[in-house]
């Protein structure tokens, strides 16, 4: 085994580095490679996983239902029953409710 000091490193190491220059390009798209799989992979396996059915109830438990006032329902309906554009709109918005 050779002795090892800081003077010396460097010119031990140089004829390393010139036989690592000639792979440099290989290396790098070696390392783009794993890098990539391993992206592939983590998004795969985070694409597969289900939540537990506790997740789902709490989720569902989270969610505000909306709640309509009444007196607002009543006044809808009023002004649907008045006015003939009002009831044209609203069959329209009920029979296509994605159109703008």
């Amino acid at each position: 085994m050779k002795n090892l000091d800081l003077k010396t490193l460097p010119a031990t190491l140089l004829p390393l580095l010139n036989k690592v220059k000639r792979y440099v390009v290989i290396i790098f798209i070696g390392v783009v490679v794993l890098v990539y799989g391993f992206l592939v992979l983590r998004i795969n396996t985070f694409a597969q996983t289900e939540p537990t059915d506790e997740a789902v109830t709490e989720r569902l438990k989270a969610v505000q239902r909306p709640k309509i006032d009444a007196d607002a329902l009543e006044k809808i309906q009023q002004l649907e029953d008045q006015n003939v554009e009002v009831q044209t709109l609203f069959k329209q918005a009920r029979d296509n409710p994605f159109s703008e």
